[in-house]
């Protein structure tokens, strides 16, 4: 009968053994999803290349990171038609799951016509409503440009 329980002792510890090696091996394979917010409020066209180069960047390390870029006051530029110099880059990093978004509030301020923007862009009622709101969700904020 002892022997009878020292083999099913060593069985449950084998078993719970393995279980603590599989345990720690996905732990180790799993990767953190990040979540990060930009804001973007300027019209400088070097800023707006450098936040692109930045988000490629972020991608080829991170490649499940989520990213959203909102645009308001003088940024409010990198998606209007016509004055932006990187619409087909923001196109490829929207295939990427990259969100662009205009502030409503900036598009009547400047009184820019909504169909300006491009295509790819979202629209969001109030930049910083909208900053505040993905903080509370857990986002990390970034303050892009000057």
């Amino acid at each position: 009968m002892k022997s009878f329980f020292n083999k099913v002792s060593v069985v449950i510890l084998l078993a719970l053994f393995s279980f603590t090696v599989n345990a720690q091996s996905n732990i180790d394979n799993q990767k953190p999803e990040h979540k990060i917010i930009f804001q973007l409020t300027s019209g400088d066209t070097t800023a707006h290349k450098q936040l692109i180069k930045q988000f490629n960047n972020i991608l080829s390390v991170s490649p499940t990171t989520k990213i959203e870029v909102v645009c308001h006051g003088a940024g409010l530029d990198m998606l209007v038609s016509g004055k932006t110099i990187v619409e087909d880059k923001i196109k490829v990093l929207t295939e990427k799951g990259v969100v662009f978004n205009a502030c409503e509030f900036s598009i009547k301020e400047r009184k820019v016509d909504r169909s300006k923007i491009i295509p790819v862009s979202g629209f969001v009622p109030a930049g910083i409503v909208e900053i505040v709101s993905k903080q509370e969700q857990g986002w990390s904020y970034i303050k892009a440009g000057n």
